[in-house]
């Protein structure tokens, strides 16, 4: 079955569990403006949360989830919705502001094997977004976080949800020679945040900054492909796939900077920019426990790219009809 096939048949199975109150929360138009409307952090939102469904439809909900995530990813999402108990017992949560089932689906415009919808699965640290026009599913922008990045105390100790994004990177900027380490390096200090937050469009403002993979030996190179893929393969298959076909085309048109500390334990940040992909990632936080990391389309996020072929096409044939 096609990533979009599957996608469509979970999406169809997990609306027709729901009452007609559940649908209203759950379904909107595809071009409403909520489809846009991303974040990662607790707070109200629209869509139908977890802790709102009998046992069934949440099983249900989970397989429209690991509809548009590999296993790896699907593994990763799960652990950092997880997180939520143990901040809850950290800071003595009532379970309003952190509660593993404050995650919330949304479905956009009719699921189909060929037509164009959309959904979305989004709460504290976790924002899936997948978009599918005729039958190609995208998948940006994709952000997974994780508080605390490596839990201290029983009875979950040294559980890390996002361990490879973390050592990966840091594997990378160790690797690099003093002289490259200063192109790479772009801040002495890790910035407080990922730099595009949860912006409609990715946009990083001029020429992208770091070391760009031509200036790098055939290991450091193969440290970026190891990071790169990390990011890639947390999608099914098909969305990897077109993903990593853009990693290579990018070929050493890519960069990769740092700003922080090297050590486990300092607070750090890095992104890796290539011509239509940007990846970043911050650990600075709770005393640097805590990551946020995200990969963006940049020109495809939320389906755009595909949207604007689609409509194009349908326009030129006198197609009003979309």
């Amino acid at each position: 079955m096609k990533t979009s096939e599957t996608m469509a048949e979970t999406a169809r199975r997990f609306l027709a569990s729901l009452n007609e109150d559940q649908k209203k929360q759950a379904t909107f138009a595809f071009e409403n403006e909520e489809r846009v409307n991303w974040h990662f952090i607790p707070r109200e939102r629209k869509g139908l949360a977890l802790k709102d469904m009998e046992p069934y439809q949440k099983n249900l909900a989970g397989a429209l989830l690991s509809a548009g995530l590999s296993q790896r990813g699907y593994i990763k999402a799960r652990t950092i919705m997880s997180l939520e108990e143990i901040l809850k017992i950290m800071e003595k949560d009532n379970g309003v502001r952190r509660n593993p089932e404050g995650y919330y689906f949304s479905v956009f415009g009719e699921p189909s094997e060929t037509g164009t919808w959309g959904y979305r699965v989004e709460g504290h640290h976790v924002a899936t977004n997948f978009t599918i026009v005729k039958g190609k599913a995208t998948g940006g922008p994709n952000f997974f976080g994780a508080n605390p990045a490596e839990v201290r105390e029983e009875p979950r100790k040294g559980l890390r949800a996002l361990a490879a994004e973390e050592d990966l990177g840091r594997e990378l900027i160790k690797a690099l020679t003093p002289e490259q380490k200063q192109t790479a390096i772009v801040a002495k200090e890790a910035y407080k945040d990922i730099i595009t937050m949860n912006s409609r469009v990715a946009s990083m403002k001029g020429q992208a900054g770091g070391l760009q993979a031509s200036k790098m030996n055939a290991n450091q190179k193969t440290l970026l492909q190891s990071l790169l893929a990390e990011y890639a393969n947390n999608l099914p298959e098909s969305i990897a796939a077109d993903r990593l076909a853009r990693i290579k085309k990018a070929g050493t048109n890519i960069y990769f900077a740092w700003a922080g500390g090297e050590n486990r334990g300092d607070p750090h940040y890095y992104r890796v920019q290539g011509p239509d992909f940007l990846v970043e990632y911050d650990n600075t936080q709770n005393n640097a426990n805590h990551i946020h990391s995200v990969w963006r389309d940049l020109n495809g996020d939320f389906g755009d790219d595909l949207l604007k072929t689609h409509y194009e096409t349908t326009h030129n044939k006198g197609d009003h009809n979309h």
